[in-house]
């Protein structure tokens, strides 16, 4: 999840634009996306315009937060919150909760990838562009910074940063007696008579069912 915002302090009256994320169940995008411009209702700085490029005029027919809050809420639930820099976005998130007398998401349901690039490269840079230079990601439309844009190139960002996209899979070098299982399991020949399919009409109408209800970018459908 990613925010732009019009300045660095929201107690000093500064204000969310945009907010942006993308869903990833078991580590893996699903295609459910959140974008929402927001008319901050004050000027822009001249300054944060340099960063994102929304300006007055763009954001002037944009909803207020209030009128996008629950829907927002809605969408995060009580999922955990991927975010670099989590403690900016944050406090913004709810300062403006706040202002509308509802409660905040708590910060422990973030997770920061900034505070992970630096504990697991300490020294290094580790801007979202920096990493993305580490770890060989395509950011090259990333000319202005963009909420929607950020939080699809901070997931790639934070697959890479626990360990790619099967953290859990052994790529190290393994011992001799799991050398010999892997080499035993590739030797094992294929059966003489394949088995017969074991779904039922009704598994197969219930998976077509849920193939269906999938949005139409969803990863799952490159495998379908």
């Amino acid at each position: 999840m990613d925010t732009e915002t019009t300045g660095l302090d929201p107690e000093a009256g500064d204000r969310i634009v945009e907010i942006g994320g993308v869903e990833l169940i078991n580590h893996m995008p699903t295609g459910r996306t959140y974008h929402q411009y927001i008319n901050p209702e004050r000027s822009m700085p001249a300054e944060a315009f340099a960063v994102h490029g929304l300006g007055d005029e763009f954001l002037a027919d944009k909803p207020v937060f209030a009128k996008i809050a629950d829907e927002f809420v809605n969408f995060v639930g009580d999922a955990k919150l991927v975010i670099h820099n989590a403690s900016f976005d944050m406090k913004f998130i709810n300062a403006e909760l706040r202002w509308l007398g509802k409660p905040g998401i708590p910060f422990e349901q973030a997770t920061d990838t900034l505070a992970i690039a630096r504990k697991r490269y300490p020294g290094s840079p580790a801007s979202l562009d920096a990493l993305c230079r580490r770890f060989g990601i395509d950011n090259s439309s990333r000319t202005l910074h963009g909420a929607l844009l950020d939080s699809e190139i901070l997931a790639e960002v934070y697959l890479e940063l626990i360990g790619g996209r099967q953290p859990g899979l052994v790529l190290g070098r393994q011992d001799a007696s799991a050398e010999r299982s892997t080499a035993q399991m590739q030797t094992v020949a294929a059966r003489p008579t394949p088995l017969k399919p074991r779904l039922t009409e009704k598994e197969k109408a219930a998976h077509a069912e849920f193939l269906a209800a999938l949005p139409e970018n969803a990863l799952w459908n490159d495998f379908s």
